[in-house]
């Protein structure tokens, strides 16, 4: 895998059939680096491996980019900072900056891969991201078409050249990218059979989005208690049953606000709130400002 500024050990034959990849010039990363927008997270290395026989890499003084590695097929291994791992099909391997390593396709299945390195001042925080989902520095991602369609669409901007406007969008997508493997429940919605606890609550109080709900109730839907219940949903969405469902209810006010001329009082009541001074209140909680005033702001947007 090339690499800008490191000194690789490498051990493989003369490329792999099929084999992609591109490094950016110095130059084109320098431009990133001094773009306000594209200095938070950049690419400078990408590519794909198929089969990848005798495929190995050694960095003792670890990489000056972040490296993220996708195995999609086969096998592989990895040493990063002394511990020693295996990657197979649907496993990614996250490899920080600075941090040594050495990595390579197994002999008998070898690996075929798509890989990227990448810099900026929030690659780091996505690395954390990367390596929640991780038992030690490998994670899982089954394959999806949506993360290879971004992959190739990335790969096909930076073919067609290195202007601003190519890094912008390539750059952009790429933190797409990365967020399929941070947040894989996103990438398809869960079958019916598949759905969590958390989903199913959502899914009701969705449906019931013009009533009140109550604890006790959301509760009874996933056979828990509500301290337990309510624990565990705030672990999930960072926030409380009741103050998520009033955020939903909230959002479809600001649809009737701004795409109808129904009245605020009826709006409230449509909404299943009792009293409209207290939805204006919990309205301007949440949104800094009046129903009326939001209503006649975004009528001038």
């Amino acid at each position: 895998m090339a690499e800008n500024n490191n000194k690789d050990t490498v051990k493989k034959k003369d490329g792999f059939k099929g084999q992609r990849a591109i490094v950016l010039p110095r130059q084109v990363i320098q431009a990133c680096k001094d773009q306000q927008l594209l200095s938070n997270l950049y690419i400078t290395d990408i590519g794909y491996y198929p089969k990848a026989a005798f495929h190995f890499r050694e960095r003792n003084q670890g990489s000056n980019q972040h490296i993220l590695i996708y195995c999609t097929s086969g096998r592989g291994w990895a040493l990063v900072d002394d511990n020693k791992m295996h990657v197979k099909e649907g496993e990614y391997l996250v490899i920080p900056a600075g941090v040594k390593h050495r990595y390579g396709a197994d002999e008998d299945q070898p690996w075929s891969i798509y890989w990227a390195h990448f810099n900026g001042w929030s690659a780091a925080n996505f690395i954390d991201l990367l390596l929640k989902n991780c038992t030690g520095y490998v994670g899982s991602a089954i394959y999806n078409e949506k993360r290879t369609a971004l992959f190739n669409d990335i790969y096909r901007t930076l073919e067609s050249g290195y202007s601003i406007d190519h890094l912008f969008y390539l750059n952009m997508m790429f933190s797409s990218y990365l967020g399929t493997f941070c947040f894989p429940q996103f990438l398809n919605p869960p079958y019916k059979e598949d759905k969590s606890k958390i989903d199913i609550v959502v899914e009701y109080m969705q449906e019931h989005i013009m009533e009140t709900v109550v604890l006790k109730d959301l509760a009874s839907l996933i056979h828990m208690s509500s301290s337990h219940f309510s624990a565990m949903f705030k672990n999930k969405t960072g926030h409380p049953p009741l103050e998520y469902f009033n955020h939903l209810k909230i959002q479809k006010a600001c649809q009737y606000l701004e795409f109808t001329d129904m009245p605020v009082k009826e709006l409230c009541y449509t909404l299943g709130w009792e009293d409209p001074f207290y939805f204006s209140r919990l309205f301007s909680k949440y949104m800094g400002e009046s129903p009326l005033h939001y209503r006649k702001r975004k009528r001038f947007l």
